[in-house]
């Protein structure tokens, strides 16, 4: 089988600080601008961006994607598969957090009988605020900076805007019916439980693709000079002619010149399929 044409020269960069599509949208364009790319797609489920183009400079991807307000490092060699436990752990207690802090303010809302004073609901909100949601900030203040926007800034500006209300509502009037503390909490702890469930979901789907690509073999068999070597996938040329024998993995996308066998493609279509 002929291996299919390559682009001259692919790069994968690792990403971080992606929370949405528009993320994904912002670090495609970002690196499709640099000089010699001629494609670039990224994968939030995965955090991974890949590069092709003619001979793209890595340093100038990766500062396009510090520009565009993120991090990004260069993928050498096959990268062991990410472990997420860690941050699925800190995303559950700052969700915990949230909710602890947030559930007097919401039976206050719900009771009035369980009304905090004003300097309790100052002092829980802005716990939950400036602590738990300064995620939210983060990523606002660096897609602002990029000169766009995403759901953070919206976050930021929304629950700022509760929270700085009723700070100056209860600062000078000394009023408690008017205040917001309770809104700018609760939105920061709902947030935070979506964030915490797409992560979750994210991070299985990662796992599950990871997954599929520890089933590619390293190596490939060539055909050359009439004699069969084995070499690394990534020194297959255009053209060339791979042999596989029966039972063994196929190494790349190619076109089958000759032979007959039954090609098990059930991790792409859950079932063998025969190809002649």
């Amino acid at each position: 089988m002929n291996a299919i044409a390559r682009p001259f020269q692919t790069i994968d960069l690792a990403v971080t600080g992606m929370t949405c599509a528009s993320c994904v949208n912002r670090v495609e364009k970002a690196l499709a601008r640099v000089p010699g790319v001629t494609e670039a797609s990224v994968n939030m489920a995965t955090e991974r961006a890949h590069v092709a183009g003619t001979h793209p400079d890595p340093a100038a991807l990766i500062q396009a994607v510090q520009k565009a307000g993120y991090e990004a490092t260069q993928i050498k060699h096959q990268a062991p598969p990410i472990d997420h436990a860690q941050g699925d752990r800190r995303n559950l207690i700052h969700l915990l957090a949230a909710a602890v802090l947030s559930a007097p303010l919401l039976a206050g809302m719900l009771i009035p009988g369980l009304m905090l004073p004003g300097w309790a609901q100052l002092a829980l909100a802005s716990v939950v605020q400036f602590w738990l949601g300064a995620r939210f900030y983060r990523a606002g203040w660096a897609a602002a900076r990029a000169l766009s926007g995403n759901m953070d800034l919206l976050v930021a500006l929304g629950t700022s805007a509760a929270w700085g209300l009723s700070a100056w509502v209860w600062l000078h009037n000394g009023r408690t019916d008017a205040l917001y503390f309770e809104s700018s909490a609760l939105l920061i702890t709902f947030v935070l439980f979506g964030k915490w469930l797409e992560a979750r979901a994210r991070h299985g789907t990662a796992s599950a693709i990871n997954a599929l690509m520890r089933l590619r073999p390293d190596t490939a068999r060539i055909r050359r000079d009439g004699l069969e070597v084995d070499v690394p996938i990534a020194d297959v040329r255009v053209g060339e002619l791979v042999v596989v024998r029966p039972g063994e993995r196929i190494a790349v996308d190619g076109r089958i010149r000759e032979g007959r066998a039954a090609i098990d493609a059930s991790m792409l279509t859950g079932e063998p399929v025969r190809a002649s």
